[in-house]
C-alpha cells in the first residue's frame, strides 16, 4: 500500500548537447621559492612582533596603573 510504483520502462534523462567552442585555459601556478630559511625567518619576525606588543601592552597598563596612584597620592596631599 504505502510502496511506491517505478514505470515499466523509465525514460533516459536528455543527453548533453553543448559543445565548447574552444578549450578552456591552461591555470599555470605560481611558483614561489620559499625554503625552510624563508619559514624560519618569517616566524623569528612573528614572535618578534608579538613581543613587542606584548611589551608594549604591558608597559601602558604599567603607567596607567602609576598615573593612578599618583593622582590618588596628590588628591590627599590637596585635602590637608
Amino acid at each position: 500500500m504505502f510502496l511506491p510504483k517505478y514505470p515499466d520502462n523509465p525514460t533516459p534523462p536528455p543527453a548533453h548537447t553543448h559543445v565548447p567552442t574552444a578549450p578552456a585555459p591552461v591555470r599555470r601556478s605560481l611558483s614561489l621559492p620559499i625554503d625552510q630559511k624563508t619559514v624560519a625567518a618569517f616566524l623569528v619576525g612573528g614572535v618578534v612582533l608579538t613581543a613587542l606588543l606584548a611589551a608594549v601592552a604591558i608597559t601602558a597598563i604599567s603607567v596607567a596603573v602609576a598615573a593612578v596612584v599618583l593622582r590618588s597620592l596628590l588628591r590627599e596631599q590637596h585635602r590637608r
